[in-house]
């Protein structure tokens, strides 16, 4: 049902790199300097795990070319 409401419209190497970097600037925002700006690292990191970008579909970009 979800995959309706939020098709999924990244691709398994852009979901990666999200992941990566949003973990890595949460790393960041806890261990090193106390800035609120590292935990923006939250956006990639949920959109890299969920697979949907909403940005991606306000302009209609898809990286995603499987039939998932």
């Amino acid at each position: 049902m979800s995959t309706k409401v939020f098709p999924r419209n990244e691709h398994v190497i852009d979901r990666l790199l999200r992941v990566v970097v949003g973990a890595g600037l949460l790393v960041v925002a806890i261990t090193g300097p106390k800035i609120a700006w590292g935990y923006l690292g939250i956006l990639p990191l949920l959109t890299g795990l969920a697979g949907f970008c909403p940005g991606y579909k306000i302009f209609g970009i898809t990286t995603c070319h499987d039939d998932t």
